[in-house]
């Protein structure tokens, strides 16, 4: 029965043409029937997406059957697809429409390559006519551009597929030319830029009235500034299609010469003279001509008369486009190496950002109140656009920008003294942090004394409970231009906690400003990121003058954005009507920062590592959170600073059956030749586990300070097999060592010899079938030579009952019992009874050695 025909599961193959097939007959329209809701198509088309309807993706091993049905219901969906493109019903069309440029970017390959063609010819009858309604030629487009997108993914029909795009070149630039909705206009720039970056040669023949249609619709005011957008992307993108280094110099040219020629006419009487022309010298050399103005005949016809009747408005917002062009032919990528004019961007940059609004004495009379009231309105976007170019020229010219860094550091130390709008505060910290990233330390001396003078004042924390000041009075008078006038006065506070938050280094006491409107917490996180991006740059740098107030303020800016709880709990300390996600922003960019202090303090240890800690192991609590992740990789990275450590330079992993292993502390080195089954590993990890740092140092020391004592070292191993052997050593009182039941006996000797002259502790060990050791005559240590042994014996109990001992001085220890590789109990015994001075070894070498041989 069909009514209980289960399939296994949501991924089960079978499920996909059943799906298809219900979402036919019950939600997609046909001819009998009218359209009524055209929102289910929306259901549709995520149904479809989710499950991969139409994608007939099946393995090898699937039944024939099963890919035939499959390959039925993909048939009769595209079948009731085409019949919906060519109904008269405009609705029933768009719908159709609609589904096809889905079909095109969700079908297979195969059946994709097989129909493209008679999808695409049904498609371009509709972008050609004028007579169809507006939201279906829209529908259109955006169809047509779902198709060449899929199709620019198969370079093997690309000349197939520039054919067809040379189709619609013509009839795209008719509607754009057009007065018709913006709607149309949209679609059909989106559509003339895919062609342009899948099948650009199609566009070569047409390129100057491509030109001419994109600047008419640029400079023309009628758009709004999302279609302003898309026309100064596609304008940008327009050189691509001859693809030559020549077309895009032009194209750039012509766009710096008319943003120079429309900032003439809106910086009228805001500026001197002599920044109108020295744009225009950069660009076209004495001697050479001027290019034709963008759009060629637009300028001395149409298009100036728009100009001059446009309002001021209309009048910024083509400049900003332009910039907006600029920025986008920077970035993008292009087929060849080109030239940047490089100077004549930046003179445009400082020329937009040196303008405020003002008007000099000397040409008042030539400005009205009204003018500059207008300019002043737009002079913040013009500012921010400006600064977007900057952003791109550092992106687009990369490592070339090296001859032009000084210029651009003179430029953002000017600007961020008279820069006040939070906005505009962002970007140029932003760039500021792209600038030391990407220029290294030497851009971090040059701009790190800005970069902390505006941080400090942008960082000011102030809280209901007067948190306390956060800039010095040693900051400089850049950012004290930023502050309003004000009083200040010697400061008297109680201590928050951290003794240096009284004074800075200098001793002078911290003041901080009475009035002082607080940042926004974005312009903070920016000031943040600044500093971060400067420490992890220039941190390592002979820094003493501001690194000790750039920690104090950290610490301070991280614990104050904690003090009222995480950014989970909803609760903001700085402005009420700020979004938590931007909140969390913020604690995460001061526990950034705060990490980038901790790790690029590389002389002395960092002072507040103890209250960073705290904080970061608070924040790994945060289950679930960005912050969480972040304080858990903080404490990792901090790891090297709590536990410092030398590691080895070679790995000394066991690559045969005999293996070398070094350990150093405390300025020795001890490197052993082990055997996997010989005697002394287990005694060896025993030494390792059951000795601290701290035994490490007192070992140490008692080795310093004894210089006339020798010592007599005995190893021991019980027998595994046999029974009980003596253990004779010299000055032992040759004690038994049991051994254990039911195991082989081995024996071991060893030799010991201590040569204090050449800082070597050599140990050499026999395996034999006997177990006897012998210690060697005294030996003489470095700047003093003592014929004196020290007697070194076993203790009566087993080694099995000393576990876990420690070297103590002047004792008998046993070390600890380990595990080793096989199932042997052995222990080690060291005995010294040390008169006067301890033994004076200066960073000794003990090598250990361990080889069977049978010739004892």
């Amino acid at each position: 029965m069909a009514a209980f025909n289960y399939f296994k599961n949501m991924y089960d193959v079978d499920m996909k043409p059943r799906l298809l097939r219900t979402l036919l007959k019950e939600r997609v329209p046909d001819d009998k029937h009218p359209f009524e809701n055209p929102a289910e198509l929306t259901t549709v088309v995520s149904l479809i997406k989710t499950h991969g309807l139409l994608s007939e993706s099946l393995r090898e091993s699937t039944d024939q059957k099963l890919v035939d049905n499959w390959k039925s219901a993909v048939d009769s969906w595209v079948e009731r697809v085409l019949l919906l493109v060519s109904n008269n019903m405009p609705d029933k069309c768009w719908a159709g429409i609609c589904l096809l440029g889905m079909t095109c970017q969700e079908c297979s390959s195969d059946r994709f390559l097989a129909s493209y063609t008679f999808w695409f010819h049904k498609l371009l009858p509709y972008i050609q006519s004028s007579g169809d309604s507006h939201f279906v030629k829209v529908a259109s487009c955006a169809s047509v551009s779902d198709l060449f997108t899929r199709l620019g993914g198969f370079p093997n029909i690309k000349k197939d597929g520039t054919s067809h795009a040379g189709k619609l070149i013509q009839p795209v630039l008719k509607l754009l030319n057009d007065d018709s909705s913006e709607a149309i206009w949209e679609g059909a720039i989106q559509m003339l830029c895919t062609i342009i970056t899948y099948f650009p040669s199609s566009v070569h023949r047409h390129y100057d009235s491509a030109e001419v249609a994109i600047a008419s619709k640029l400079l023309s005011g009628k758009c709004g500034v999302d279609m302003l957008k898309k026309l100064a992307h596609c304008l940008a993108l327009l050189p691509k299609s001859r693809g030559d280094e020549d077309s895009w110099s032009l194209m750039i040219q012509k766009i710096l010469l008319l943003l120079n020629a429309r900032l003439n006419d809106a910086f009228q009487g805001l500026e001197e003279e002599g920044k109108c022309t020295e744009a225009v010298r950069l660009l076209v050399p004495p001697g050479k001509d001027l290019p034709p103005p963008l759009g060629a005949q637009i300028l001395s016809g149409e298009a100036s008369d728009n100009s001059t009747r446009g309002s001021e408005q209309s009048l910024m917002s083509s400049v900003s486009m332009l910039m907006l062009c600029c920025c986008t032919m920077l970035t993008s990528s292009y087929p060849v190496q080109v030239n940047v004019p490089v100077r004549s961007l930046l003179v445009l940059v400082e020329r937009v950002l040196m303008v405020d609004g003002s008007v000099p004495h000397a040409l008042s009379a030539f400005t009205t109140s009204m003018q500059q009231e207008l300019i002043c309105s737009e002079l913040p976007v013009l500012h921010l656009h400006s600064l977007e170019l900057l952003i791109a020229i550092i992106k687009g010219t990369r490592s070339q920008l090296l001859p032009y860094a000084a210029s651009i550091v003179r430029l953002i130390t000017a600007y961020f003294k008279r820069c006040a709008l939070p906005e505009l505060r962002i970007k140029i910290y932003s760039i500021t942090r792209i600038l030391l990233i990407s220029m290294g330390v030497g851009m971090a001396v040059c701009l790190a004394q800005e970069v902390i003078n505006n941080a400090f004042v942008d960082l000011n924390l102030i809280t209901n409970e007067s948190v306390g000041a956060s800039a010095s009075t040693n900051l400089k008078a850049s950012s004290e231009t930023l502050l309003q006038p004000c009083h200040r006065k010697r400061k008297h506070g109680t201590s928050t906690g951290y003794p240096e938050e009284q004074h800075d280094h200098s001793g002078l006491p911290v003041a901080a400003p009475k009035i002082h409107a607080i940042s926004p917490i974005s312009v903070k996180i920016a000031a943040l990121e600044a500093l971060e991006a400067l420490l992890t740059v220039g941190g390592a740098l002979r820094s003493e003058s501001w690194r000790s107030d750039v920690d104090l303020l950290l610490i301070k800016t991280a614990t104050n954005s904690l003090k009222w709880g995480w950014a989970s709990e909803e609760k903001n300390i700085f402005q009420q009507n700020e979004p938590t996600g931007i909140w969390v922003d913020f604690q995460l960019a001061a526990l950034r920062a705060l990490l980038s202090s901790l790790l690029s303090s590389v002389r002395v240890r960092p002072p507040y590592l103890s209250q960073s800690l705290e904080l970061f192991r608070r924040g790994k609590q945060e289950t679930g959170t960005k912050l969480a992740e972040f304080c858990a990789h903080a404490l990792l990275a901090l790891e090297v600073l709590i536990h410092p450590r030398a590691l080895p330079l070679t790995d000394f992993s066991p690559t045969s059956c005999y293996y070398s292993e070094q350990v150093k502390f405390s300025g020795s080195m001890y490197s052993g030749g082990l055997n996997h089954g010989g005697p002394f590993t287990s005694g060896i990890q025993g030494i390792r586990d059951n000795i601290s740092d701290s035994d490490h140092d007192d070992l140490y020391e008692s080795w310093l300070e004894n210089g006339k004592e020798t010592a007599d070292i005995m190893y021991t191993e019980e027998p595994m097999f046999g029974g009980e052997e003596n253990l004779n050593v010299e000055g032992s009182s040759g004690t038994k060592v049991p051994e254990e039941k039911g195991q082989e006996p081995v024996a071991t000797n060893v030799n010991v010899r201590m040569e204090g002259n050449e800082d070597e502790i050599m140990i050499e060990t026999d395996q034999s079938h006997k177990s006897m050791a012998q210690v060697q005559e005294p030996f003489s240590s470095r700047g003093a030579t003592v014929p004196e042994s020290i007697g070194a014996s076993l203790g009566t109990e087993s080694a099995s009952d000393h576990a876990g001992n420690v070297f103590t001085s002047g004792q008998d220890v046993l070390v600890a019992k380990g595990d080793g590789f096989g199932n042997t109990d052995a222990a080690i015994a060291i005995s010294e009874k040390i008169t006067g001075d301890g033994l004076d070894f200066d960073g000794p070498e003990i090598l250990w050695e361990n080889s069977e041989s049978d010739d004892e």
